[in-house]
């Protein structure tokens, strides 16, 4: 019979308790998203006087590029995170658009498991780590 206890969020991941490459906590995340955000909201200012569906847009896009192209976006650099596959290999395009289109309906992200992956990591098969 197995368990399904873990000592820490992401050890039956394979990720280890702390340091690089640990599961990233929430204060980081709510912090690169708050950046994310605030970037798309000057974006929205400068060029489409702060409509919130051109805010809503931009959001997604860097989101959806950034992640895709570089595993991070700008809020995780700077909040020293970076997203990885949990199959190893590169973020695909759709699994970054997943995330993305989750992440813009709030609630998969509001909803998380015991190893701190919320919905919309869970449905792209992503995990959100320390660099």
């Amino acid at each position: 019979m197995t368990s399904d206890y873990q000592a820490w969020a992401g050890q039956r991941l394979g990720l280890p308790q702390s340091g690089s490459g640990s599961l990233a906590k929430m204060p980081r995340r709510i912090l690169a998203i708050c950046i994310d955000w605030a970037f798309a909201l000057l974006l929205s200012h400068a060029f489409f006087t702060d409509d919130s569906g051109a805010t809503l847009a931009i959001f997604a896009l860097m989101q959806w590029l950034s992640t895709w192209a570089f595993g991070a976006s700008v809020g995780h650099l700077i909040a020293g995170l970076r997203l990885g596959s949990l199959s190893g290999r590169r973020i695909s395009p759709w699994s970054a658009l997943i995330r993305v289109l989750l992440i813009c309906i709030v609630i998969p992200v509001a909803v998380w498991d015991a190893d701190g992956r919320g919905l919309h990591d869970k449905a792209a098969r992503t995990v959100l780590v320390r660099k």
